[in-house]
């Protein structure tokens, strides 16, 4: 008996791989145990594992901690799920929801980011940020081992309301935008600004942010209203997606200076600074410095569609994404050595309208993208660089803003319903990239899920 236990105790040992063929998903193989086996086999099994001691083996199958942004409360909340292996259901753990912010801000948190940092003493700690749009700050959290959160510190971003994070694959930067840079706002629209936040390495906080040496100032300038950026694996570049039509234009008359008292007529007029052009899309490109200032990419900006609302680089090539709103598109580039955009396609995404969120598989063999009227189109990726073929469409939540798929198995893909204040959740196959629903689908959320962020259990990591 005593020879058999190592092996036992190894197939209790789940590979952090995605599993493929017909039965290859946790989900089926516990189904289909069940069908074969029978009540009274599987009673047996189970007394029999307690005898051997190996029940402790599926005592936790949490593979993920996954967080839900919410905006509609004051302050926002972060819903806490537990990401279970065998079904990918999403379990809200006792705490949750926590506030955005520390008291009494975290006003309409709009974006979430993770990092997991190895400290001194040799342990992994993950922390999460919160970016608050209506407070203009960033709120550090530590995640708990059993997935409750922290706040640790709060950042004031230089301009005004930001709407959009990422941290490159290194773990060393956080890059923001802010709608406006610092001297502009919604009643005085104009460009906007990307922050470079230095991550500390020893406990998550995030340094000064990077001064530009061209202007002395500690943001970079846009275009105007910076919506989404991405920054590629390898940290040499970063893109920003700018849509200006969607800026509410500042009013201006045509005789006078001043609409106040004056004569004349009252135009719709936006505010850009050369080489950006007043109201159609365009993406701002960054050259990443060793230093981590940005410099500006030869030909930037490049022209994006009529209202772009999201951006992502492939992990795997130098192929950017991003989506046109209003015109139902999902737009293709190549990126040449020296971060130059080169158009490819513009294809359509469909059957539902207005795509506003995308993501792609960690193999970059698929694509997805959601729609505002509540579904996700799948594209495959061809062998071409920037080539997309559509695959299949899914519907999901009602609503969705955010579309995200867990980092530890890569097999469950959620969106999160801002209409219907749920996350929706899909099983994703890994050979064909189709989507199929969870049961117990939607899982509840707070209300208005803005984003969604997640980071590998600890534990299962180990394994």
């Amino acid at each position: 008996m005593k020879q058999s236990l190592p092996s036992i105790q190894n197939c209790c040992q789940r590979s952090p791989y995605p599993q493929s063929g017909s039965i290859g998903t946790r989900g089926r193989r516990k189904h289909m145990k069940l069908k074969y086996f029978g009540r009274a086999a599987w009673a047996g099994a189970v007394s029999a594992g307690i005898v051997l001691g190996i029940a402790a083996c599926g005592q936790d199958n949490t593979i993920d901690y996954l967080f839900v942004a919410n905006a509609k409360n004051n302050p926002g909340q972060i819903n806490v799920y537990l990401v279970d292996s065998e079904s990918g259901k999403l379990k809200q753990i006792a705490d949750s929801p926590y506030p955005s912010g520390a008291t009494p801000g975290g006003r309409n948190p709009v974006a979430l980011a993770t990092v997991t940092l190895k400290l001194a003493n040799g342990k992994e700690q993950p922390y999460l940020y919160a970016l608050n749009h209506d407070d203009d700050s960033i709120v550090q959290f530590a995640v708990g081992t059993d997935a409750k959160l922290y706040p640790e510190k709060t950042y004031n971003t230089p301009g005004g309301s930001p709407t959009s994070m990422k941290i490159n694959a290194a773990g060393t930067y956080l890059y923001v935008v802010d709608a406006f840079q610092p001297q502009y706002n919604a009643t005085n629209p104009g460009p906007g600004d990307i922050v470079v936040y230095p991550i500390s390495q020893a406990d998550g906080s995030l340094g000064s942010p990077v001064v530009d040496t061209a202007t002395g100032t500690d943001y970079f300038p846009t275009c105007n209203n910076p919506v989404d950026l991405t920054v590629l694996d390898d940290n040499a570049f970063v893109y920003v997606i700018d849509d200006p039509a969607g800026q509410p234009p500042k009013i201006a008359n045509t005789v006078s200076s001043s609409n106040v008292g004056a004569n004349g007529t009252s135009v719709n007029q936006y505010v850009a600074s050369p080489p950006c052009t007043a109201a159609s899309g365009q993406i701002s490109a960054f050259a990443v410095q060793s230093d981590g200032t940005l410099s500006q990419v030869a030909g930037s900006p490049f022209a994006a569609g009529t209202t772009p609302t999201a951006i992502i680089g492939d992990p795997t090539s130098s192929v950017v994404y991003a989506v046109d709103y209003q015109n139902n598109a999902l737009l293709t580039f190549t990126a040449a050595s020296n971060g130059t955009l080169t158009p490819v396609a513009s294809v359509a995404t469909g059957p539902g309208q207005g795509p506003n969120a995308l993501t792609m598989d960690a193999s970059g063999s698929y694509l997805y993208v959601a729609d505002y009227s509540g579904t996700v189109s799948i594209f495959a990726v061809g062998s071409v660089p920037g080539t997309v073929t559509s695959a299949s469409s899914f519907g999901v939540n009602s609503g969705p803003t955010y579309v995200y798929i867990e980092p530890s198995a890569g097999e469950y893909l959620y969106t999160a319903g801002f209409l219907d204040n749920t996350v929706y959740g899909a099983y994703l196959n890994p050979s064909t990239g189709i989507l199929s629903s969870l049961q117990n689908d939607p899982f509840g959320a707070a209300g208005q899920p803005t984003a969604i962020a997640a980071t590998i259990h600890r534990k299962y990591a180990q394994q």
